[in-house]
């Protein structure tokens, strides 16, 4: 599903009116849709009451017709109107013929309506701006807004709901507004827009949804960044024939670990197990090896030497190379440390050019790989095929020479221009994780799990990752699919644990769960 910016919504939004589908239209569909979905959140609405907070615009308009569909499906509804609506809206007309409560936020003196309503109330919905708001808050809507937020902090229960974006927020850039409401949910229009995954917006949208309201998706093939969404996976995740040996799967080396992160190889090799990968080896120090050997009895090993106690020596770069046409991808990286004999087996590794190399199978870099590569100048200029790259915001600050605070402002600016720029696949993890591709195409993770943001959790993506090349998917897709079907996992063990505590190894179970329910899942409808 793509990502719009508001000019190409507004693009998009003159095509549908030359084909016929009027801004009325439009506005009935996504008033419906956005009814539809509140239900879903609130369950049960035929007891449940819900004030709509209507600006004067389109999104106060969808606001409205989503307050009558509501009405009619036996919730009880409060209409609050910020703001004049035309004398001969036809969308407030319904509202009277329904007696719906309707208070003008003017007439409302103190707004002493509006704080009994957030006292009782079982949800509010922000339709006061969409995508169009640049000027800044303040008078009479700061005094509203607040009114809700001050309602919130006294009741966690109360459920706010943002349609399209929580007003004040910048659908472009993701700033805010000092008004901004941090909402439960955001139910937004169509396409998703750049500004609710970048931050400080995307700490405000909490669970983003997309509805369809009849724009047709081809109108915007154009655009080249994506939302990584259920169906699109779904039709990517490898068949699994009854015939099928291991050899179908694919074969993936993994070089990991180090003594002071033993943990990273078990994390990396489980990761490409848990996904459906054939054979995985995990090719470490002897030492590490008798360590691991009682907790990853699945895959195979690859003894290597070491030039300290749990440390890579530079001649273990013989033994990987005589291997290496027996796997179709590499793993390389995942707490290796950065000791000098370590720079030295993946700086040949990698950038190494002489007659005895061998043709590199494809690569997932990860952690100290992607240190390595950083002191390294011109490395892409040597690494000339393409690679998945899997940085967190430090280690792709450190890579592109800039500061992480420039990586997190503009996350999927900056992954799509290193992708070009480097000709590899960037993964550029956090929340709302960004993949981007050398030729321009990115996708957008909608999950923003803090439980993930624990140690060892970039381990198992990365072995998520390498199991899906290994299967045969593309660079980018697999990497995609990987960062799906991580978020998801970390999703379902969130649901289970909460997100504080959660631990990498918690996800590995999760991954083949994940994997199952997609595949059993019905069809859904998404914009076309």
């Amino acid at each position: 599903m793509k990502i719009l910016t508001t000019s190409e919504m507004r693009q998009l939004e003159e095509s549908c009116a030359q084909m016929g589908l009027t801004t009325d239209v439009l506005m009935e569909n996504a008033g419906k849709a956005v009814a539809e979905e509140v239900r879903q959140i609130l369950g049960d609405i035929s007891q449940q009451q819900v004030l709509f907070l209507i600006g004067p615009g389109n999104n106060g308009g969808d606001g409205l017709v989503a307050a009558r569909h509501i009405h009619d499906w036996g919730a009880k509804v409060i209409i609050y109107l910020y703001g004049e609506r035309p004398s001969r809206d036809p969308k407030l007309k319904p509202i009277r013929e329904r007696r719906i409560t309707r208070v003008e936020a003017p007439k409302d003196e103190n707004l002493d309506r509006l704080s009994g309503f957030v006292t009782s109330v079982d949800a509010v919905v922000d339709a006061l701006f969409g995508t169009g708001t640049t000027r800044p808050f303040g008078g009479l809507l700061m005094m509203i807004l607040d009114k809700v937020r001050r309602a919130k902090k006294k009741r966690s229960g109360l459920r706010i709901i943002a349609l399209d974006l929580p007003s004040g927020l910048n659908a472009d850039t993701g700033e805010v507004d000092p008004g901004c409401l941090h909402v439960d949910n955001t139910i937004t229009l169509a396409f998703p827009k750049p500004g609710l995954f970048k931050f400080p917006g995307a700490e405000r949208v909490g669970k983003v949804t997309v509805v369809d309201i009849g724009m047709p998706g081809y109108l915007a093939e154009e655009t080249t960044s994506e939302y990584v969404a259920d169906e699109w996976v779904k039709s990517l995740l490898p068949e699994r024939p009854p015939q099928a040996n291991k050899g179908t799967f694919g074969r993936v080396l993994v070089v990991a670990g180090s003594i002071n992160y033993i943990g990273a190889a078990y994390l990396a090799c489980s990761g490409a197990m848990r996904v459906g990968a054939g054979l995985v080896t995990l090719a470490t120090t002897g030492r590490l090896q008798s360590i691991l050997a009682s907790k990853l009895t699945e895959v195979t090993y690859l003894p290597l030497p070491e030039s300290h106690p749990g440390l890579l020596s530079q001649e273990a770069v013989r033994p990987i190379f005589r291997q290496l046409d027996r796997y179709n991808v590499l793993l390389l990286g995942c707490g290796m440390g950065q000791s000098e004999s370590v720079i030295r087996v993946i700086r040949t590794i990698l950038l190494g050019k002489s007659k005895s190399s061998p043709q590199l199978p494809s690569l997932v870099l990860d952690a100290d790989a992607l240190n390595i590569l950083a002191i390294s100048p011109g490395w892409w200029n040597r690494l000339t095929e393409d690679a998945i790259l899997t940085p967190h915001p430090g280690e792709m600050a450190r890579l592109a020479g800039i500061t992480a605070d420039e990586v997190q402002a503009d996350r999927l600016g900056i992954a799509k221009k290193m992708a070009a720029e480097w000709h590899k696949t960037i993964v550029l993890k956090g929340a709302y994780t960004v993949v981007a591709a050398p030729g321009g195409q990115a996708q957008v993770s909608h999950i923003a799990n803090p439980g993930l943001a624990s140690a060892g959790t970039g381990d198992v993506l990365s072995g998520a990752i390498a199991g899906l090349v290994a299967q045969g998917l593309s660079l980018f897709d697999a990497a995609a699919c990987g960062v799906y079907l991580h978020g998801m996992a970390g999703e379902m063990v969130r649901d289970r644990l909460g997100d504080a505590g959660m631990i990498a190894s918690d996800l590995l179970v999760a991954l083949p769960q994940v994997i199952k329910q997609l595949k059993e899942s019905e069809a859904t409808p998404e914009t076309e």
